[in-house]
């Protein structure tokens, strides 16, 4: 475990758990509480959950929508100016999944859903709330869209995250994230594919820049 990570770059520690065991997940939760850390674990699903020892679960503040548990008490919330825009409330998983890290580390980030650009009403009834936001994350599947829409209205940086949600040539998430990669809108930040936390992590590193300057 890398319990320095936070104190180096400005960003905790996290468990990714897929594909790890119930005893490898429950030795990172042991080694947390013998150092007396948090630790955020992400990819846990309800039957990885289910699959741990009781004590284990007890021990953990755990959110089956977003597949995030938390061992160690919640810090205090501040309104860093971060949000999450979803195309559609298939992508939520992925949006709570930012959601959840961000407030690990102490930041609030309100979701603004079911906005895809598929619906373009939907997303300029809320144009104005998203404007306001100092850092944007931009959350969607199918063709990606919803990325290259909000980077060219609005100032903040956007970090799109696309999602595996989508069929036939859409299946998987690389057309999102190729259309994200493509976009002709200048400034537009990707992470990888489902990749809420890594989002996440982009924002939290951007809100420590800012606070530095």
């Amino acid at each position: 475990m890398d319990w320095d990570r936070e104190q180096r770059v400005g960003v905790p520690e996290a468990v990714y758990c897929a594909h790890k065991s119930a005893p490898q997940v429950g030795a990172a939760i042991a080694a947390a509480r013998e150092k007396g850390k948090r630790l955020l674990l992400t990819h846990l699903n309800e039957a990885g959950f289910a699959a741990l020892e009781s004590g284990v679960r007890a021990a953990l503040d755990y959110d089956p929508k977003s597949r995030t548990a938390i061992f160690g008490a919640a810090v205090p919330l501040a309104a860093s100016g971060v949000g999450i825009v979803a195309a559609g409330t298939s992508d939520m998983p992925v949006a709570l999944e930012a959601q959840r890290t961000l407030a690990f580390g102490g930041h609030t980030a309100p979701v603004i859903a079911d906005v895809g650009v598929a619906g373009l009403w939907r997303l300029l009834d809320q144009i104005e709330t998203i404007r306001a936001f100092k850092v944007i994350i931009a959350v969607a599947g199918m063709e990606g869209a919803l990325f290259t829409v909000l980077s060219g209205m609005a100032a903040a940086p956007v970090i799109a995250v696309p999602t595996s949600v989508g069929y036939g040539v859409a299946q998987g998430g690389t057309v999102a994230l190729h259309a994200a990669l493509a976009s002709c809108a200048p400034g537009v930040t990707v992470v990888n594919i489902d990749n809420g936390y890594g989002a996440a992590a982009a924002a939290i590193k951007m809100l420590n820049l800012r606070g530095a300057a």
